[in-house]
């Protein structure tokens, strides 16, 4: 069997040969998929065809992807988390926020072993694999910030697509944050925001009713960066249940504390999940 090593780099390949196809490309053929709001281009389907190909070769391992999503073939002891285009509605606009995502888990558990998150657009990279640290394009070691205080911590979100008809939208949480918070901000790429505070450009994280491709990959890279990542009640992160907070752990207690009061922890007791 392959290392955690030999596998991160071929998740790299995997997501440089993406990175290569979308470099320059331009959304032609855009279409919705929930609603309005919820957009796929013919270049997600590119994208994400061209990152199984990598991974199907090389490992064998089934892949759970945003636009093919769970291959088909005999189950195994890991799998592949795939988001082909995160924040495609940035990369339909020509926003250069939005990324390429790659995680690898082990199916039983849901123990995010390794990830890898690239934005090409930004010339960016960010990678970890569990125990053993995580690192930026330069081969730099990625750490978290120290800000130790919520009302100077700068923090960002997101909101789900059906937002207009679905009062599970975020927008309390949001509007409590802006008041207590030193600064929130709204970049549109749930990976790229884990990757920023594991990178100590942001101090906290928080968002809700999200896919485990859109989680996995940055949530390993900010815990192997130092920080903290937990459900909205601060109990274990799954990719699986769609949240997840993230911090650098100085302000991790307070944010969640804070999302409680503004209502933003999920209704009863969380499920069991698997610390990542």
């Amino acid at each position: 069997m392959s290392t955690e090593r030999e596998l991160l780099a071929i998740a790299k390949r995997a997501a440089s040969t993406s990175a290569a196809l979308l470099r320059g490309a331009h959304a032609e053929q855009i279409t919705s998929k929930s609603n309005q709001f919820d957009l796929v281009t013919e270049w997600d389907v590119r994208s994400e065809e061209a990152i199984r190909g990598v991974l199907e070769k090389e490992t064998g391992f089934p892949i759970l992807g945003e636009e093919g999503g769970q291959s088909e073939g005999t189950a195994h002891e890991m799998r592949w988390l795939v988001d082909p285009i995160d924040a495609t509605v940035n990369f339909a606009h020509g926003l250069p926020i939005w990324s390429i995502s790659i995680g690898l888990e082990k199916t039983a558990s849901r123990e995010v072993l390794l990830g890898v998150v690239v934005a090409p657009a930004l010339g960016y990279s960010f990678e970890a694999i569990r125990g053993h640290g995580a690192f930026d394009e330069t081969g730099a070691p990625l750490r978290v910030s120290k800000t130790s205080r919520l009302d100077q911590a700068m923090l960002t979100t997101g909101f789900p697509y059906d937002r207009a008809t679905n009062p599970a939208n975020n927008f309390a949480q949001w509007d409590h944050m802006q008041r207590v918070a030193g600064a929130c901000r709204r970049l549109g790429c749930a990976s790229l925001d884990l990757c920023f505070v594991a990178r100590g450009w942001f101090d906290g994280y928080w968002e809700r009713r999200l896919s485990p491709w859109d989680l996995a990959a940055g949530a390993v890279i900010v815990v192997e960066a130092g920080g903290a990542v937990t459900n909205t009640q601060g109990g274990p992160f799954d990719a699986h249940s769609g949240e997840a907070v993230a911090t650098n752990g100085a302000i991790h207690g307070e944010l969640i504390s804070e999302l409680a009061t503004s209502g933003g922890a999920a209704p009863g007791s969380p499920r069991e999940i698997v610390r990542t």
